[in-house]
């Protein structure tokens, strides 16, 4: 008897164990919800009762707001703004566009340049312009001949016709313009002379030669000696050679630069106007003379057309 008491009491003990385990448990489980629910009404319930009240604005602020929209919508330039547009459009349509092949547009040029062989010594503008568009339309007739698969006898073939027939194609002559010389030069005036150099007039004595450049050993550099004209270059020469003392050489040569942009030479130096150049040669020779030719001027590309050089050769 005694032995079921006590295994009676302990199974109650343990029931009892268990149930407050569980009501403990529930009952923290119930706190967590509720301060989960606090929490979740709190961020976003109390905000939007808050915007509800806090941004209400007044009929005169609302007044206000809408003038200031009207105002700004009148003042965009929105005529700009379509041409800009328009633009944009323009040209992302012409990136767009491929170039023809070279051979091609060789093909075509040869071609126009054909049809105005073909026309007379005599012909103006007018008759070229129209030549060169009947050539145009003629063409322009084949390559549609060709797109829609038809057999041509025409130098364009048939996977080139989809490039050609979206091009613009022909050749630009600009309106003839006819230019009648006015001249202007008062009765009895004399025509200008461009062998005419500035300063006092040069003496017999310096054999002055215009767009002339002698060759020789420099007795005075002339990229340190400057004169005000070829009249004073030469008197330098010829005092040069009257005060050289016995063993120096003596200048027969003077070479001058009128030009006021300077004169060309092939070397390294700059040369610049007023440059006096004195030099000796015992049989002086000429380096240009009036103008450099074609192969000198392939050859050198920085040369000009006419020796801007005046040089001479005095008697010692």
């Amino acid at each position: 008897m005694a032995r079921g008491e006590w295994g009676h009491n302990g199974r109650g003990k343990c029931c009892s164990y268990k149930r407050t385990t569980l009501i403990v448990c529930s009952i923290n489980i119930f706190v967590a919800l509720y301060v989960l629910r606090t929490l979740y009404t709190s961020l976003y319930m109390y905000p939007f009762s808050d915007s509800q009240t806090t941004f209400r604005y007044t009929s005169d602020q609302i007044r206000k707001m809408e003038e200031s929209n009207q105002i700004r919508k009148a003042s965009e330039p929105t005529e700009l703004i379509k041409l800009v547009r328009q633009l944009k459009k323009d040209f992302l349509k012409e990136e767009r566009v491929m170039e023809l092949p070279q051979h091609l547009k060789q093909k075509l040029v040869h071609e126009i340049l054909a049809r105005l062989r073909s026309l007379s010594a005599g012909a103006n503008t007018t008759v070229q312009r129209e030549a060169v568009e009947s050539w145009r339309k003629q063409k322009l007739k084949e390559v549609k001949r060709l797109v829609r698969g038809k057999t041509l006898n025409t130098t364009i073939l048939p996977e080139e016709a989809g490039a050609v027939s979206s091009k613009k194609i022909g050749i630009w002559i600009p309106v003839e313009i006819i230019n009648k010389e006015h001249d202007d030069k008062p009765e009895g005036e004399e025509e200008f002379d461009s062998r005419i150099l500035p300063g006092r007039q040069l003496p017999l004595e310096c054999h002055a030669e215009v767009h002339t450049d002698y060759g020789g050993e420099a007795v005075r550099w002339g990229l340190t000696h400057h004169k005000e004209s070829a009249y004073d270059c030469c008197m330098a020469c010829v005092n040069q050679a009257k005060r050289a003392k016995p063993g120096e050489k003596r200048c027969n040569i003077w070479v001058y630069c009128p030009s006021e942009t300077g004169c060309y030479s092939p070397d390294i130096y700059e040369h610049k106007n007023q440059e006096c150049w004195l030099k000796y040669s015992e049989k002086p020779k000429l380096n240009f003379k009036d103008r450099y030719s074609e192969s000198y001027r392939n050859a050198h590309p920085n040369a000009p057309l006419i020796v801007p050089w005046v040089s001479g050769v005095v008697s010692i």
